[in-house]
């Protein structure tokens, strides 16, 4: 035995620290063992916050759920935890934390052969500490009563009684799931909830609770996805505003180039450059802003597109299913999204190439002007060559001048020496020596000092 354990210790050694928590994560939220009758209250609380951060959201769920434990001397999960499930006696309670709310799903046994318009009235909800509710005011995305009663397809009293408990037009109906039906209008009532009524027909095992679970997750991210609609409604006029100053900068910048035939930058171009840039800040802003919550809207519409396939509905003559529901209502807002979302990427590529062809016709007329002063350097490099060789000239014939003048007091001082030597004759020979050996010197000077500038 101390064997066995000691290999499955050193086996356990060898996983990776990720295995355990991943393999968990799958079994992390089970659904809600039902069995009809069961009423249901389910809460979806969103908390907004400026920078959305994981620890921070769960630290304020984690408060919220303490409250409430705290309230009965029930124990508190772990800071971590993402789920709890708990039986307070009068009602039971499944908790779920996710990225952006938490969910609170009251359950309460109902009693048999209750009328469905008596049992709609009694809700776990009642169970639950008004203090706590009126705690809750003003962070509720989601609110919901489900009923799950037994009954029959055939019960046209039973029927009609869940007509009733629907005042809006839009009245959802369908089989789900081969055993039960499905009825839901997706508004709020007086009572301030979104009703649901499932029917068991003849549901297995464990079917209500995945069922009702389905249901609940469509509401809730059904109104997660919609909370990018407003978003993107109130972006649309910045939208707007930007693409009609854009259509403008870029009839300026048509309008100079067609002002002359060979198109130069002008000092007005760079006030367009300024004014694109700032446009160029301007929907980057915006798209940081929206783009957390298009994204998270088109991900729950997915799953909410997900949960509507997993009920395999079957349409009940005269009634709407969720799905044409969903399609014909939701579809639409998040369309809105995507097209506000893609109009940005647009806008954002357009002001890009109007920023790129401005930018090019600077840097033209900038290489313009720098070959212009290039030329002018060099112009002025060949006057002073000029001014430098008239300037070499001229110190050729003073350095001569004043070598003649002491070859000349030389020979005036030989001359006083008795010695043969006629002062004016020797000054006439030296001329053209001095004068051809001064000239080579400055030139053998000047070709010295090229050679090492050259070198340099």
């Amino acid at each position: 035995m101390s064997l066995a354990y000691r290999s499955n210790a050193d086996f356990a050694s060898l996983n990776h620290a990720m295995r355990v928590p991943l393999s968990a994560e799958i079994h992390s939220r089970p659904f809600l063992q039902l069995q009809a009758p069961e009423s249901l209250t389910h809460f979806a609380l969103y908390v907004k916050q400026e920078q959305p951060s994981q620890k921070q959201h769960r630290s304020s769920q984690h408060d919220i759920l303490q409250q409430l434990c705290m309230h009965y001397g029930v124990a508190v999960p772990h800071a971590q935890a993402r789920y709890f499930f708990h039986d307070f006696g009068q009602f039971r309670l499944k908790w779920e934390c996710h990225t952006e709310f938490a969910t609170y799903t009251f359950v309460e046994q109902g009693q048999p052969d209750t009328p469905c318009d008596l049992a709609v009235q009694r809700t776990p909800l009642q169970q639950v500490p008004q203090e706590w509710l009126a705690g809750l005011h003003g962070k509720i995305i989601v609110a919901a009563h489900v009923l799950l009663c037994k009954g029959r397809a055939d019960d046209d009293a039973s029927t009609a009684a869940i007509r009733s408990l629907f005042q809006g037009k839009s009245l959802v109906c369908s089989n789900v799931g081969s055993g039960a039906e499905v009825w839901t209008d997706f508004l709020i009532q007086p009572d301030g909830f979104s009703r649901f009524v499932v029917r068991d027909l003849q549901l297995r095992e464990y079917q209500a609770g995945r069922l009702v679970g389905r249901l609940l997750e469509i509401e809730t991210y059904r109104m997660m996805a919609l909370l990018g609609l407003p978003q993107a409604e109130a972006t649309q006029p910045e939208l707007n505003g930007i693409e009609n100053e854009l259509a403008e900068l870029t009839a300026l910048l048509v309008q100079n180039d067609q002002s002359d035939t060979n198109p130069r930058a002008t000092p007005e171009d760079q006030g367009l450059l300024h004014r694109i840039t700032s446009l160029a800040a301007r929907l980057e802003k915006i798209s940081v802003n929206n783009s957390y919550r298009f994204a998270a809207s088109q991900a729950y519409f997915s799953l909410v597109q997900a949960r509507i396939q997993e009920l395999r509905e079957v349409r009940i003559e005269g009634m709407p299913t969720l799905a044409e529901f969903m399609g014909r209502r939701l579809a639409p807002a998040m369309h809105t999204c995507t097209s506000v979302a893609r109009r940005q990427e647009t806008l954002a590529q357009r002001i890009a190439r109007s920023n790129d062809l401005l930018r090019t016709r600077v840097g033209i007329e900038q290489e313009r002007q720098n070959r212009k002063i290039l030329q002018s350097l060099d112009t002025r490099a060949a006057q002073q060559l000029r001014l430098q060789q008239a300037v070499e000239g001229l110190s050729a014939v003073a350095i001569s001048y004043y070598t003649l003048g002491l070859i000349g007091y030389a020979g005036k001082a030989m001359k006083a020496a008795n010695l043969p030597v006629n002062p004016d004759v020797l000054t006439g020979i030296a001329v053209p020596l001095v004068i051809t050996g001064v000239w080579l010197g400055l030139r053998r000077l000047h070709n010295q000092l090229t050679g090492h500038g050259a070198k340099g």
